[in-house]
């Protein structure tokens, strides 16, 4: 596997570091929570530092949410209510055309934003992530004045104020995929994004000024658990969004239960990618990478099982272990880059742990050689083989770049396996044969089910999760049931 930076020896065809200029982006020293419109020190005085997981350095100051701060930003959200849930659609619709707008407008500065918070390459936050956070604004902006004819009777009502969390994997896209559907139905939004990616969140905040959106209808609160449980367990709060980890999942459910909230919750997964002997094998190994090693495998979807069928166990395996050995691992902001940084600390002393018990318990470990950066928070892209379904890495989300490989004989233990898991978010199927697609993926018991690619994803699709992977879909027409009274 190769470093991202040249070495003295390099060959003909070593690529030449090719960063991305960090000027794009101004970050201040210090920010506020964002409440009524206006950015403001937390009532406690309370701060924390967000720090870039490549180099781990500290990018800024942030205000800390309390329980007060909760408070005050759910009353300048029902205030905002009133009127933003007044508005013909018609017109609610243009202040989301004109923040999709701007989004793509300030998109290069954007991606080098949330790369230098996330710790993810800079092509997946320019290629990826911020055409997609564009393409969900403006995809609801076109349904804010089309509500009746939605599918959910005539004239369905906002719900009122939604508490929004969501996690550092995807920091805009995920806020994206929250507030635009929110706002579209004519709700007011309380936000608490990650406390490792606060930054897009509140460059966010900035964009719903510039765009000329009503004080109170947004509002950002950068902070920790506790301000996300506040947030939930707040009286005024009539929707909860939370997308996460299956244990806090769980927690809010238990929160929310004999309340009148309505909740969609998105969580964890163990995607199964299935790959038949008939697939092609090229276009097979490219999905298995991106299914697993796209933003280092922190994916709530993740292909993180693969099931080979065994007759091409071997070819696969072979195939696979080349293209790992090719991957480009370092700076995410260099363009060449494949790998970029685990989010936290936190993060990578799971992954790190996970993955020593796999090895306990007997799988077998192979990375590619890979000289890992000095500083900053670095995991090399991992393959577990021998791997039963009673092994933790084949059970467990792991969160990381680490794929546990089991093989199949028939369609049907296939299918046994891959819903043998007490998730159901993803799946993938790669085959030649359209009716093994359509008889295998209508066994499946997972919310989005790829063929013959992964992790494609688009505004109008519907996603979602079964069993301990959530409940509830965002996305598509379906994502706007969750914010209407109906």
């Amino acid at each position: 596997m190769a470093s991202a930076t040249p070495s003295a020896t390099a060959s003909a065809f070593e690529y030449a570091p090719a960063p991305e200029s960090r000027s794009v982006v101004d970050i201040a020293p210090s920010y506020g929570l964002f409440i009524d419109g206006e950015f403001t020190e937390a009532a406690d005085g309370k701060v924390f530092k967000t720090v870039s997981p490549s180099t781990e350095e500290v990018l800024s100051e942030i205000a800390r949410a309390g329980e007060a701060d909760v408070d005050r930003a759910v009353k300048a959200a029902r205030r905002a209510f009133e009127k933003w849930s007044a508005l013909p659609g018609s017109e609610r619709a243009k202040y989301l055309f004109r923040i999709a707008r701007i989004i793509q407008e300030r998109s290069r500065e954007l991606a080098v934003l949330e790369t230098l918070d996330n710790g993810k390459p800079i092509k997946e936050t320019r290629d990826a992530d911020l055409p997609l956070v564009a393409a969900h604004f403006f995809y609801y902006a076109g349904w804010a004045d089309k509500l009746d004819h939605a599918g959910f009777g005539a004239n369905p009502r906002p719900l009122g104020v939604a508490g929004q969390v969501i996690p550092w994997n995807f920091p805009l896209l995920m806020l994206a995929w929250k507030i635009a559907p929110a706002l579209a139905t004519g709700n007011t939004v309380v936000l608490k994004p990650a406390e490792t990616t606060p930054l897009s969140a509140l460059f966010f905040a900035d964009i719903c000024r510039q765009a000329g959106l009503p004080k109170g209808v947004v509002n950002i609160l950068p902070g920790y658990g506790d301000a996300g449980a506040a947030l939930v367990e707040h009286p005024d709060v009539n929707k909860v969004a939370f997308t996460g980890s299956t244990a806090v999942g769980k927690a809010i459910a238990r929160q929310v239960a004999g309340t009148a909230k309505k909740v969609t919750l998105e969580l964890g997964g163990k995607g199964a990618n299935i790959v038949f002997d008939d697939a092609p094998i090229d276009q097979a190994v490219e999905g298995i990478v991106t299914g697993i090693f796209f933003n280092q495998g922190q994916v709530c979807c993740a292909g993180s099982r693969l099931l080979v069928q065994e007759s091409i166990h071997d070819e696969l395996l072979d195939s696979l272990k080349r293209r790992l050995s090719t991957l480009r691992l370092g700076d995410p902001l260099d363009k060449n880059t494949d790998i970029g940084a685990i989010n936290s600390a936190e993060q990578l002393a799971r992954i790190s742990s996970l993955v020593e018990q796999g090895e306990a318990e007997g799988a077998e470990r192979w990375s590619p050689s890979c000289e890992l950066p000095s500083s900053g928070y670095w995991f090399a892209p991992t393959l577990f083989t021998n791997v039963t379904q009673a092994h933790t890495v084949a059970r467990d989300e792991i969160f990381g770049p680490v794929l546990s490989v089991l093989t199949f004989r028939t369609p049907d233990e296939a299918v046994a396996k891959a819903n043998n898991s007490q998730y159901g978010l993803s799946a993938g199927i790669w085959t030649e044969k359209g009716s093994r697609i359509l008889a295998v993926a209508s066994k499946l018991r997972a919310g989005v089910i790829w063929s013959n690619t992964f992790n494609k994803f688009d505004p109008t699709s519907p996603f979602g999760g079964y069993k301990e992977s959530g409940y509830g879909r965002e996305g598509g027409r379906h994502g706007l049931e969750a914010y209407l009274d109906v």
